[in-house]
């Protein structure tokens, strides 16, 4: 097989393709034929070494495919199936998670880090789904006790979490609001959003407010150093914050007496602590068939490319997903 690894840390010079030795399922795993890849912002991070890794390590979570072997103890998959997943290098404990990443021609998943791809959801769009399909439902859902007529508000409303997490609220009867780049304000409104803000512009706070005046109930939010206290001043009485992403990020909350006197609460999540991760997918599929739920693609890139498709989610603003083909 194919595949990328790294045998060090550091920037993206560190990758390269290789021919690794094939791996074979275990009695809980199946050999999936790889056809798309999805690219995340903690590929990049792995990259760099924050979370200490074992290596030489094969790179990436998300993979979309059709199997092409099973364990002996895999009941729910067999030879031909269309699958997607994601599958986590970390658990809560922070010990190491699975065996390899999905920058490769073949991938070895358990199969409670898959769900049934449907017949009418192209590789691509379920390639794109995983990890930021669980994010965006465990932060509304799981932590966000979302309900419908709830007033939401999701921060980068146009990227890889934000663009699903758009589709979600609205789906679940959610009043969704939403910042994104100008240009991608009709992106966003035709995912969902009843009113998408530019996050650049100097009168956001009092958009949002003129647009929620009783107050937001939850925030998603993938930049906290940047906007918690934005999202404190917006929130509503008993308002929470979700944190999706910012593993650099250092908040400060100015004024610690209107959060106080709101009730408000700062929620940080990991995905990969998602105890069911094949429940969420099963959702998110049900979602993907029904035509409720779909993923933006912003680029595709071959394989051997992974360097420069690393690039594009570290320095450019995507619409969606970046994606792999091996």
């Amino acid at each position: 097989m194919r595949a990328i690894r790294y045998h060090e840390f550091g920037d993206r010079s560190v990758l390269r393709l290789e021919e690794p030795d094939r791996l074979t399922p275990g009695t809980d795993e199946v050999l999936i034929e790889t056809k798309a890849i999805g690219v995340n912002p903690c590929d990049a991070l792995r990259r760099q070494g924050l979370w200490d890794d074992e290596l030489p390590l094969i790179p990436g979570s998300d993979v979309a495919g059709v199997v092409t072997d099973a364990g002996k103890h895999v009941t729910d998959f067999e030879p031909g199936d269309r699958v997607f997943g994601t599958i986590p290098h970390l658990n809560v404990s922070g010990e190491r998670g699975d065996r390899q990443g999905t920058y490769a021609t073949e991938v070895v998943a358990r199969e409670d880090r898959l769900a049934a791809l449907p017949d009418d959801t192209s590789f691509d769009v379920g390639a794109a789904v995983g990890l930021v399909g669980i994010t965006a439902w465990r932060a509304l859902f799981h932590f966000g006790d979302l309900e419908p007529g709830d007033c939401c508000l999701i921060h980068g409303a146009s990227g890889g979490v934000g663009h699903l997490a758009t589709q979600l609220a609205s789906v679940a009867g959610a009043r969704t609001l939403a910042t994104a780049a100008r240009r991608n304000h009709s992106t966003v409104e035709r995912l969902g959003a009843d009113a998408v803000f530019d996050y650049a512009d100097e009168e956001l706070k009092s958009e949002v407010r003129d647009a929620a005046p009783d107050g937001v109930d939850l925030i998603l939010d993938h930049r906290l150093g940047e906007y918690i206290q934005f999202d404190i001043d917006v929130a509503a009485y008993g308002g929470s914050v979700v944190a999706i992403g910012g593993n650099y990020d250092q908040p400060q909350i100015t004024d610690l007496t209107a959060a106080i006197g709101k009730d408000f609460t700062i929620q940080p999540m990991d995905m990969f602590n998602e105890p069911d991760i094949d429940s969420v997918l099963e959702r998110l599929s049900t979602l993907l068939s029904g035509g409720e739920l779909t993923a933006e693609i912003d680029r595709v890139f071959p394989l051997e490319d992974a360097r420069e498709a690393q690039r594009v989610v570290e320095e450019e603003s995507v619409v969606g997903k970046v994606l792999l083909k091996p």
